[in-house]
């Protein structure tokens, strides 16, 4: 007898009753239970419990799993016929489970008293990401590239490309053109020497047509860089300043300049990832975009030819007077120079003292989002 055939356990015993010449009073006494109880089971009217199983299996020589099954289907039916579908549901899940929306509303990006005002909430993601129903929102506009390529963009990156396209909406800068944002790297190139210069960077950009951004990384994004295009004549440079050094600084800017100037972004936005380390390289591994964005980066802050002799004929007694007389001769701060040796090297121990912080220089003159700011914008 298969039970295949039943819908029920109630179906499957009555079956088996019957098999056996027995009633439901008989089988009531075999068990020592109430009858009716029993009844209320055969009808379905009360459900299996796992003791119950364990009793219509002694008595009928049947795995118990069998009743718990067919109770688990019988369940499951009832519930379809009842429960309401909600295709946002999963989706509902994907967001609220991988979005941190806790720390959006902390930072201003989406208003609401609670987590869990779910209403609330589902209305400002709605409005954060400039959609009609939250089905719409998807992992990017456009395809995005990183310059970690082995994983996906995740739901804080997305969030954070949001909150830097919002503020890059409604910023006024010049049209912008290739051969202004040339001139202005060769601008960029002689304010190497002082932290106090990087003051300047904002103006310097918006004056070439760059929409620039500084938006503090959510804590689980990782992102130091973005390159994207508002339209065909929009450039933006996001950056999080996830590591205050000069060094990191001046070589996530030009690596994102790099991209403008060839024209990288306008098909598909450039999240740069963790751009340190193996990322920050020119080997095979690294995709073609990142390579040529990272060589022009390392040239920028200290030509490359320059590092591998020093190295070459230093390594691996490295002084530090060594090191600050190629700084003086290249008329770069210490700390580029420092930075370029850290990246070949992977000594990343050598030289810190000279990574000097940026931010208290960059903050006040730049639009920003994040360290206790919010950025005036949508509202």
């Amino acid at each position: 007898m298969g039970n295949n055939n039943f819908k029920t356990p109630g179906q499957l015993i009555k079956s088996l009753l019957e098999e056996r010449g027995w009633t439901q009073r008989l089988l009531s006494i075999i068990l020592d239970v109430n009858e009716t109880g029993l009844n209320n089971i055969v009808s379905g009217k009360r459900p299996v419990t796992a003791e119950m199983a364990l009793m219509f299996g002694e008595v009928f020589n049947l795995p118990p799993e069998d009743f718990l099954n067919l109770q688990k289907e019988y369940d499951l039916a009832m519930a379809r016929l009842v429960a309401q579908p909600d295709p946002s549901r999963a989706t509902r899940a994907r967001l609220f489970g991988d979005l941190p929306v806790s720390e959006m509303i902390k930072r201003g990006w989406i208003f609401a008293k609670d987590v869990r005002d779910v209403s609330k909430i589902e209305s400002e993601l709605l409005n954060f990401f400039g959609v009609d129903s939250i089905n719409q929102i998807e992992i990017l506009p456009c395809a995005a590239k990183k310059t970690d390529t082995t994983r996906p963009v995740t739901p804080a990156q997305l969030a954070w490309f949001y909150r830097v396209k919002t503020i890059a909406e409604e910023m006024i800068v010049t049209k912008y053109s290739k051969n202004s944002l040339l001139k202005a790297v060769g601008r960029l190139k002689k304010m190497l020497m002082s932290p106090e210069e990087i003051r300047k960077v904002p103006r310097i950009l918006a004056e070439s047509g760059i929409r620039f951004a500084v938006v503090e990384s959510l804590s689980s994004a990782k992102i130091d860089g973005v390159c994207f295009w508002l339209d065909e004549a929009s450039p933006v440079i996001g950056m999080s300043l996830r590591y205050d050094r000069i060094d990191n600084f001046w070589f996530v800017l030009r690596h994102e300049i790099e991209h403008v100037l060839r024209d990288h972004g306008r098909n598909a936005v450039i999240i740069d990832v963790e751009l340190e380390r193996k990322n920050s390289g020119q080997g095979n591994n690294i995709i073609e975009e990142e390579r040529l964005a990272n060589k022009a980066a390392a040239d920028f802050c200290v030509p490359d030819n320059k590092v591998e002799r020093f190295i070459a004929r230093k390594y691996p007694f490295l002084k530090e007077s060594d090191m600050l007389g190629l700084a003086r001769t290249t008329q770069v701060h210490p700390g580029l120079v420092a930075g370029q040796i850290q990246r070949r090297t992977g000594r990343y121990n050598l030289f810190r003292k000279h990574l000097v912080k940026i931010r208290p220089f960059i903050l006040p003159n730049a639009v920003i989002d994040g360290w206790g700011n919010i950025a005036p914008v949508g509202f």
